[in-house]
């Protein structure tokens, strides 16, 4: 996403990113909360009603901000996992892999405390109903919402795949790992563990992450 200047004389079809882009850098600073359709138009140096041409309103706005957030933290763990060097063994590869995709998803909360609570804030789609779905999101990649845990679950899946059978993955094990990371994520943002130095932090995640991945093996 571009960088925007304020002062900037806008063409048809550019105020909508640079609206997007103040809206991201609000919600880098204070997370969803500060997120306002006004204060984004402000920012661009543009009226409200011009903000309300391309969107409804603060929702929508945040709707947008939240599926850029997500696929931040995505592309987060990402890279994260191609920093992790491979393994003859594929099984060793892809437990490696997949407690470095673990590693970007914690970090990326840490170092963008903001955009990781934009990401999982509260919302409604857009033309949706009252009710909620409590089903697991299905892997489809190519959606920001659930890139995340279709990393996860790719990983899994190349673990389920090697040769070794102790290593048989659990049942529901990308759904456990998933809640593994984020509640983790959230104690060191709002929790207790917010206050550990951060060499105790880091010992903490990493005994986590080897938690996961054991925790991933079925007996």
């Amino acid at each position: 996403m571009a960088a925007i200047s304020g002062g900037k004389t806008y063409h048809h079809g550019d105020l909508r990113n640079a609206l997007i882009c103040a809206a991201v850098g609000l919600a880098t600073e204070g997370g969803p909360e500060r997120v306002v359709l006004r204060e984004a138009a402000r920012r661009v140096g543009v009226s409200p009603t011009a903000a309300y041409r391309h969107f409804d309103g603060r929702g929508e706005l945040l709707r947008t901000v939240r599926a850029h957030a997500q696929r931040m933290l995505a592309d987060s763990m990402e890279r994260a996992a191609a920093r992790e060097p491979g393994a003859d063994d594929p099984a060793l590869a892809a437990e490696r892999r997949l407690a470095a995709l673990c590693r970007g998803y914690v970090g990326f909360a840490v170092e963008q405390p903001g955009l990781y609570r934009a990401a999982f804030c509260p919302h409604r789609p857009a033309g949706a109903g009252g009710g909620t779905d409590a089903a697991l999101p299905e892997r489809q990649p190519h959606e920001p919402e659930v890139r995340a845990f279709a990393l996860l679950g790719d990983a899994l899946d190349a673990l389920a795949r090697s040769d070794a059978p102790q290593r048989t993955v659990r049942p529901a094990a990308g759904a456990a790992a998933w809640s593994a990371v984020h509640g983790l994520s959230l104690l060191l943002l709002e929790g207790p563990l917010r206050r550990l130095p951060v060499q105790r932090r880091n010992a903490v995640v990493e005994s986590t992450l080897a938690m996961v991945v054991t925790g991933t093996r079925a007996p």
